[in-house]
């Protein structure tokens, strides 16, 4: 397969998706660009604006198998794992697998859950297994967390811990929709209160995923490329408004996932662009405020431009 090939199914995904989910175009090349190299997503946003439903079209397009965890303020560990139960009749304990033995979980506000049910997904998030009772079960090789969340300022939600959100690949943030997609919107679902039916059309099979996610590693990537996503995760930790920084791993992601963008790009190399492009969202979630910044109002993403701003990429 070809970068332009993969440029090809890119825009082929974007346009079913599209059929249903209006203005989702850059969440779902970032969406694409997760998947090729094996990363999650974070989803934010308030009830109502989409966010179910484009995990909903995403999967199906892509043809992935998909379950779905409504996280509750009750949800234990078990219910995300699965548990060894006895059954009398054989006298023997059987595995029943929870949610996460699936090749994508959608985890409906991830935030409504205690931190311990948040923590139980942490090894099956980067190791791709499960341990329960003491025994390791595998996950599927194209396991995926696609996870929503309620802006953390609303009532009943827990913030996640860095070490969980460190697992994600990019945060997106769900927005309200300009008037003109909100009336295309309306037009389109306005028939029912309920999830709209929706005839998504499978574009991949596992296979093709698993052969399109040998494609990144293959993506040439110059030493001054490399540099340049070293500078701005050094930036983030050296700059005064920011507590926290990006830590070597997310150097490390950033790259991959700027060679997953070229491809997108049908390049077969990496240009400075695709990680300024990929910076903000990967970054997002990783960095911490100082209690000054957070008193002064400077938003995250400002001052994350503001380092990119500062920093020449290489030419």
């Amino acid at each position: 397969m070809t970068p332009e090939e993969v440029k090809q199914h890119l825009d082929r995904l974007t346009r079913e998706v599209g059929r249903f989910v209006v203005g989702a175009d850059a969440h779902v090349r970032l969406s694409f660009i997760a998947i090729l190299v094996r990363g999650h997503i974070l989803l934010e946003g308030v009830p109502g604006t989409g966010k179910t439903m484009f995990a909903h079209c995403l999967s199906r397009a892509l043809g992935l198998g998909m379950r779905r965890l409504q996280c509750t303020p009750d949800l234990m560990p078990g219910d995300v794992l699965g548990a060894n139960l006895f059954d009398f009749r054989t006298q023997t304990f059987n595995l029943t697998k929870g949610p996460v033995f699936t090749e994508l979980l959608l985890s409906d506000e991830i935030n409504r859950t205690p931190p311990k049910t948040q923590s139980a997904l942490l090894e099956a998030m980067q190791e791709r297994s499960v341990t329960i009772d003491g025994t390791t079960h595998a996950l599927s090789s194209r396991f995926t967390v696609f996870a929503t969340q309620n802006p953390v300022e609303q009532e009943g939600t827990y913030p996640l811990p860095e070490a969980q959100l460190d697992r994600f690949l990019f945060k997106l943030v769900v927005g309200y929709p300009s008037k003109d997609e909100e009336v295309r919107a309306v037009i389109a679902h306005g028939g029912s209160a309920g999830m709209p039916e929706m005839d998504v059309t499978p574009l991949f099979g596992g296979d093709e995923i698993d052969i399109l996610r040998n494609m990144p590693a293959t993506v040439h990537l110059e030493p001054k490329i490399a540099e340049y996503v070293v500078d701005l995760s050094r930036a983030t930790r050296e700059h005064p408004s920011l507590s926290v920084g990006l830590s070597p791993r997310a150097s490390a992601v950033l790259t991959a996932a700027a060679r997953a963008a070229a491809l997108t790009q049908g390049r077969d190399f990496v240009v400075p662009d695709d990680v300024k492009m990929l910076f903000v969202p990967l970054a997002h979630h990783r960095v911490v405020r100082t209690p000054s910044a957070e008193m002064e109002g400077s938003s995250v993403d400002a001052i994350l431009e503001e380092i990119t701003g500062q920093l020449r990429p290489p030419r």
